[in-house]
């Protein structure tokens, strides 16, 4: 199986090397919906990949200090940060920082496998007592055996979704390191499994068969402390392959309109940063439910990539069909006998798993391509309105009203205004009086100053019986929506954007009281929050640069 998937992932690398892997080889010759079946198989496994490397991490760093095992919910979350940060840091960098616990945790595997090869006896006596059976041996334990020991292979499809992450040529790095990763991979679980049979380890509560491998090869000693060490920081890093997966899968779902766009954005540092922070939230939420046990998890491990490996196989039948390249027929066949083993490598690890768990799996699969196809409908209705990909007609002014809504007079209501009369035909200002003495002689006091001031704006008065600027206000824009005399009816709220963000702090939130008081309750206006440094604001002397221009941000609600 093994080799069925590294030979495939390889024609897959050359085939599509932008990436993607089975989402990219289902989209291009089995339709959408299979694309997004492989899509939503690969995110589980994702998902599931990045929980159970840091429990197993975990589990082997219990497995040398017992006492830690309490700990161990709070150690996976300490670990999956870690990883996280590091491939916010960057995804070369993050590359940099695993290379030296990769290559200490091959140079272990191969001190273990040949110790026990050359050990006629086990270093330290094991207990071998398997504890009694509930099953008899036949085909039924056989295959569970079979769908268990293929969770080990879940992980090398990870290379032909992230071919993009690789420095050029890409294809051929990410075909080299494929092959090389089945040779190591394959290495390894021959030489632990001739050890297992050799020395008649059973799996034995905590301690994982491989600290007992090691201390049968190498004795309990410094060496085994800092094999599981080692093999700590290996295991959890493991979970790294996610993240070089996901947020490319994500990004281009995010390209073809199945998940929001925010994921196709890379940070400075070339990341895709909101895949991998989704990722780890999702990863964490799984660990703590599972309270970091991996025998939790591996049930559910393997089921969603082999649905995505065997879409993949048959999209590249398909492929090599299609293209008739020199040497297809052959290609094709490789190809067709992974998809025939895939799939039943799928039916094996459905039923064998279910009830333990896969039947998780089978409810998150469609409810994700439902996720995706909810998505992709609301791209389409949005694009639609806004007549994306058409020529629009020609820009015309039109007659336009715009309201600027003020409660006394500062720089800060002289630069709304100023703006309004740049942009508007019509430009009022409105006012909330309330109907108590004080506040009925405030406003006197306050029209009394804007009359002396001057501006050319009238200013409107709106009075309320309740203590609420935000429904006179609606309620007078509803009004003059109801007359429709204006094409364009905009609301002008200027602010102060605070320098530093417990700033917000010192000034009252009536912008963001009227922005949501005004979506609610019209249909057709315009809603602009303008909003000022306060170095703007400050008067300027002859010798000054001219200050920026203000932030604005404009929403329009969808027509009523």
């Amino acid at each position: 199986m093994l080799a069925a998937l590294v030979v495939s992932c390889r024609q897959v690398i050359e085939a599509f090397p932008d990436g993607g892997g089975a989402y990219a080889v289902s989209k291009a010759h089995l339709g959408t919906q299979a694309s997004l079946v492989a899509a939503a198989s690969l995110i589980v496994d994702y998902v599931l990949n990045a929980a159970v490397g840091v429990s197993a991490g975990i589990e082997a760093l219990t497995s040398a200090f017992p006492a830690l095992y309490g700990a161990s919910v709070w150690l996976c979350l300490g670990t999956l940060a870690i990883i996280t940060g590091l491939n916010l840091w960057g995804v070369s960098e993050s590359a940099k920082v695993f290379t030296v616990p990769t290559l200490a945790f091959i140079v272990a595997m191969v001190a273990v496998i040949l110790g026990g090869l050359f050990r006629a006896h086990p270093a330290v006596p094991l207990d071998t007592h398997f504890g009694a059976s509930t099953e008899a041996v036949g085909i039924l334990l056989v295959l569970k055996a079979f769908a268990s020991g293929c969770s080990a292979l879940t992980g090398v499809e990870a290379i032909a979704n992230a071919v993009p992450e690789f420095r050029k040529p890409r294809a051929r790095r990410a075909q080299h390191t494929e092959v090389w990763l089945g040779i190591l991979l394959g290495g390894m679980l021959i030489g632990l499994g001739i050890l297992i049979k050799k020395f008649h380890v059973v799996p034995q509560s905590g301690i994982t068969v491989l600290a007992q491998l090691t201390e049968a090869s190498l004795g309990h000693n410094f060496i085994f402390y800092a094999i599981q060490l080692v093999t700590m920081v290996l295991l959890a890093l493991a979970a790294n392959t996610s993240f070089g997966g996901l947020p490319v899968l994500a990004a281009l779902l995010a390209g073809d309109n199945f998940l929001p766009h925010m994921f196709g954005l890379r940070a400075d540092r070339q990341v895709h940063r909101y895949g991998v922070v989704v990722l780890a939230i999702l990863a964490g939420a799984l660990l703590a439910a599972s309270n970091g046990n991996t025998q939790a998890l591996v049930p559910l491990f393997a089921v969603g990539v082999f649905i995505g490996f065997t879409l993949s196989q048959l999209g590249m039948v398909k492929h090599w069909r299609t293209q008739r390249s020199r040497g297809w027929m052959s290609r094709a066949v490789i190809n067709g006998v992974g998809a025939v083993l895939t799939a039943a490598t799928t039916i094996i690890e459905l039923i064998s798993k279910f009830t333990a768990g896969a039947w998780l799996i089978v409810l998150v699969i469609p409810s994700l391509v439902l996720l995706f196809n909810r998505v992709h409908r609301t791209y389409d209705r949005i694009g639609s309105l806004l007549g994306i990909g058409q020529t629009p007609e020609p820009p015309a002014k039109q007659e336009s009203l715009v309201v600027v809504p003020v409660s006394s007079l500062s720089r800060l209501t002289a630069a709304g205004i100023s703006t309004a009369l740049s942009i508007g035909d019509e430009v009022v200002a409105v006012t909330v009086c309330f109907t108590d003495p004080e506040d009925e002689a405030s406003d006197v006091s306050f029209r009394d100053r804007w009359e002396q001031w001057h501006p050319n704006v009238p200013l409107i008065t709106l009075r309320s019986t309740h203590r609420s600027i935000a429904k006179p206000i609606v309620k007078y824009l509803c009004d003059i929506e109801a007359k429709d005399k204006y094409h364009k009816l905009v609301v002008l709220i200027p602010e102060v954007q605070p320098r530093r963000f417990w700033d917000y702090l010192l000034f009252n939130q009536r912008g963001v009281i009227l922005d949501r008081a005004i979506r609610r309750g019209t249909a057709n206006v315009v809603l602009c929050r303008l909003r000022y440094r306060l170095q703007q604001l400050a008067p300027r002397t002859s010798g000054d640069a001219p200050a920026a221009a203000p932030s604005a941000s404009t929403a329009t609600p969808p027509p009523g």
